[in-house]
Formats: C-alpha cells, sequence, structure tokens
C-alpha cells in the first residue's frame, strides 16, 4: 500500500510540473537527451541513493 502511495506522489508531482511549466519540461528533456549514458546512470543512482537516505530519515 505504501508503495502506491508513493507512486500516486510521484504522478501527481509530475504532472503538476507539466501542467505549470511544459516548455521548461521540454528544455529539461532536450539536455537529458544530450547526456551521455554514464553520467545519466550517475545521476539515477545519486537521485535512488537520496530518496532512499530521504525515506529512511523520515520513517527512522
Amino acid at each position: 500500500m505504501d508503495f502506491l502511495a508513493a507512486f500516486a506522489l510521484v504522478l501527481v508531482i509530475e504532472g503538476l510540473l507539466y501542467a505549470a511549466a511544459p516548455e521548461a519540461m521540454r528544455r529539461a528533456m532536450t539536455v537529458i537527451l544530450t547526456q551521455p549514458p554514464g553520467a545519466m546512470r550517475v545521476a539515477g543512482l545519486c537521485a535512488a541513493i537520496s530518496g532512499i537516505l530521504l525515506l529512511w530519515l523520515v520513517r527512522g
């Protein structure tokens, strides 16, 4: 159940970003497409680790 709640929050946040600033999201995607796969992999791992640490701090 917690996973579904977290997934729903991701959808809400992403949806709000696209609704509020579609041009900024388009520019961000253009920048992402120009990044090498290694840089994207490192950024993804950093984001995942940050999320795990934040979840650990919030949930104890």
